[in-house]
């Protein structure tokens, strides 16, 4: 993985960045999702309302470029939405790097075509211009795209919130009146027991039974107060927020159509503008559907509530306990609603028993919120609709663009997956076409890798990436084993791949600094590098071992400038580059400087290092040994250097007392130095840096 910000600059990227986005001016802020419900709406909570901002990115562009086997590699704007997806590159990814003016991706590949047959490492530097040559374009599209992908996920979560605020609970109803139609005896129906019920006041034996005995007057009042406060808060979530969502959404991909229908800046990055409308017909569909989910939830309370109060007053009259006269008064008007109600929703259907295991239907909101393919049980019925018959006369409206599609047998969650689909197809488009103009410039085969048996574990591996963001120059760092000492390779590539770089590949060996005896010759390549990391544009950190290990031989930890290794001698011995061969068979006519460091590493005692990771930025390098277990820690640049020098010899007096003592020799084992600091910055002073050394042992 690499995570790039273009650096790049220009009157209309300047323009872009200060200018306001309009759609905090046209669109009102998106309300926070209740903190009561799931954990996952916690993203857009009252407490974090702010993190809706965040998550929509930075306006200048960044992006997350990822790779894996298979030669796969996407391009994620702002690290939220794909917007290249590049395929063909040969082998397993092992490090990429994006350039920060976009015009170049450089990746490094193990190949390997059999099991049985030697890795080979290649680099590959492929040309990215049309990113670059269409990069605030490829800006306010990647933009749109993170507002609509953010958008997708709040309205994901408000419909979670929904589902949640439906309890099962409500379900009560349906599973006592099936259980009553099957240990019934009579043959009379179950609307036809409520009716004589509502008409002459007397009810069966049978269905006395079961509202006494098993809903209960206290089972009846609970189910109309779960009932009243679920809808209410499912019908404030559509509202509020599903609505507000759907609303921005389809604002955003509205923009996004402009965009796409000025084909002469964002046809030849696949926007397509069919594609979108479809997107925005998808929207449309589902704000109907909350529309018509609204509507029952309005039906239902109003239902729900007169016909709980009646049979509320039954029941009463049936336990013979006191009437309150307001409750006692019911006029023909709400008799013929309640006797509507039951018509309408208590009629045995045996189809359904087959189906969702009841004969009824009564709570008709749940079915919205299920998350399945099947038919709505009870779908809204339609007949009689002036507007429905208007359309269905009409045949220059039937088939009308103008016109949102209508799926009244669907439920809210199919018709939301729906969209989902029709969106990310629609927005897929500009990353296979970004990702075909992607081409390859370069490719280089370095070398293959040697199976060997040691049992070191790989966590890290070379070549290790970097993009110089001043000068625009890729570079690749990687080792190869020659003579018994791995050399350190620094391969110079310009992001613009009609350029060269003189001198684009270097060796470099580290001569016997320890024993600061320049003029040895023969003895001058003496360490081996194990691992090498970019600290800065003008840094590279490496951990070093002797060629020839030898008991009581430390690792250690260097900075090398890259001042010392680029000279102007080395301009006229340009490495020319046999595409025929691989590089380590070529080795020989590669330039090498040997570099003697003076005051910029630290000896690393008492620990077998193996890998180092930095942060330039930070001043913190990172060692790890090579079992994974043990860990180092330096700031490489400490200012204060005054007690710090006393603390570490005082250190070092305890150690070799614990040794002479009989402790265990692995002192890495040891967190007792966790706080040491010793010294000033390790560019200034040999070994004086601050240290914090962790154990990993379980």
């Amino acid at each position: 993985m690499h995570w790039m910000e273009v650096t790049e600059e220009s009157s209309v990227l300047t323009s872009f960045y200060n200018a306001e986005d309009e759609s905090n001016l046209l669109l009102p802020k998106l309300p926070a999702l209740p903190k009561n419900y799931s954990t996952t709406a916690k993203i857009f909570s009252e407490e974090k309302s702010d993190e809706i901002m965040k998550l929509l990115g930075d306006v200048r562009l960044n992006a997350l470029v990822v790779g894996g086997s298979s030669g796969f590699i996407e391009i994620y704007a702002y690290g939220m939405f794909k917007i290249a997806m590049v395929t063909g590159v040969p082998g397993s990814c092992c490090g990429l790097c994006l350039s920060g003016d976009l015009k170049s991706l450089s990746v490094i590949t193990e190949i390997q075509d059999s099991p049985d047959s030697e890795a080979e490492m290649t680099y590959f530097q492929l040309d990215t211009s049309l990113l670059s040559s269409y990069l605030p374009e490829v800006t306010r599209m990647a933009r749109k795209f993170t507002h609509i992908s953010t958008l997708l996920q709040y309205i994901k979560l408000s419909l979670t919130c929904m589902c949640e605020a439906w309890e099962e609970i409500l379900m009560q109803m349906d599973s006592r009146l099936t259980k009553f139609v099957q240990e019934k005896n009579t043959t009379t129906s179950v609307q036809d027991e409520f009716m004589q019920l509502l008409l002459w006041g007397k009810a069966s034996l049978e269905l006395q039974a079961l509202l006494m005995n098993q809903l209960t007057v206290k089972g009846l009042k609970k189910l109309g107060q779960s009932i009243e406060s679920s809808y209410s808060s499912i019908q404030k979530l559509v509202i509020s927020h599903l609505q507000s969502g759907s609303e921005a959404l389809l604002y955003h991909l509205s923009e996004l159509k402009g965009m796409a229908l000025w084909k002469q800046k964002y046809e030849c990055l696949g926007l397509d503008a069919s594609g979108i409308e479809d997107a925005i017909t998808a929207v449309g569909s589902f704000i109907l559907k909350a529309n018509e989910l609204l509507q029952v939830i309005d039906s239902s309370m109003k239902n729900f509530k007169a016909f709980f109060r009646w049979l509320y007053v039954a029941m009463l009259r049936m336990s013979e306990d006191h009437v309150l006269p307001e409750l006692n008064k019911m006029t023909q008007k709400d008799i013929t609603f309640v006797a509507d109600f039951l018509t309408e929703h208590f009629n045995e259907a045996p189809e359904l028993y087959n189906r969702k295991g009841k004969y009824f239907n009564v709570e008709r909101v749940g079915q919205y919120l299920k998350d399945e393919d099947d038919d709505l049980v009870s779908p809204p019925n339609t007949e009689g609709n002036q507007w429905f018959n208007f359309l269905k006369n009409s045949t220059h409206l039937k088939e009308s663009p103008l016109l949102f599609p209508y799926y009244p047998e669907k439920s809210l969650h199919f018709v939301k997956r729906q969209m989902e689909e029709i969106i990310d197809q629609c927005l897929q488009k500009p990353a296979d076409v970004i990702g075909k103009s992607v081409h390859q410039a370069v490719c280089m085969s370095l070398y293959k890798t040697s199976q060997s048996e040691d049992s070191t574990p790989q966590l890290f591996k070379l070549p290790f990436l970097w993009n110089d963001k001043t000068s625009n120059i890729h570079y690749v760092l990687f080792t190869m084993l020659e003579s018994s000492v791995s050399k350190v390779y620094i391969l110079r590539r310009y992001t613009d791949t009609s350029r060269s770089v003189s001198n684009g590949l270097i060796a470099v060996e580290f001569g016997n600094f320890l024993n600061n005896n320049i003029n040895e010759s023969s003895d001058s390549r003496c360490y081996s590098c194990l691992d090498a990391h970019f600290y800065d544009d003008e840094t590279v950190t490496v951990v070093l071992k002797e060629s020839v290990e030898q008991e009581g031989k430390e690792r250690i930890l260097a900075q090398l400038p890259l001042s010392s290794v680029y000279t102007d001698e080395d301009q006229e011995r340009e490495f020319i580059w046999d595409s025929t061969k691989r590089l380590d068979e070529q080795s020989a006519e590669i330039s090498t400087r040997t570099v003697f460091l003076e005051n910029q590493w630290r000896v690393l005692e008492n620990m077998k290092a193996q890998y180092v990771a930095v942060n330039g930025i930070r001043k913190v390098s990172c060692v790890l040994s090579s079992n994974l277990r043990h860990v180092r820690v330096f700031e490489m640049d400490v200012e204060d250097d005054g007690e710090a020098e006393e603390e570490e010899e005082e250190e070092e007096e305890e150690e070799t007392t614990q040794i002479a003592a009989g402790e265990p020799e692995e002192l890495n084992q040891s967190t007792d130095n966790q706080d040491s600091v010793c010294g000033a910055s390790a560019e200034e002073l040999p070994g004086e840096t601050e240290e914090q050394e962790l154990s990993l042992d379980p």
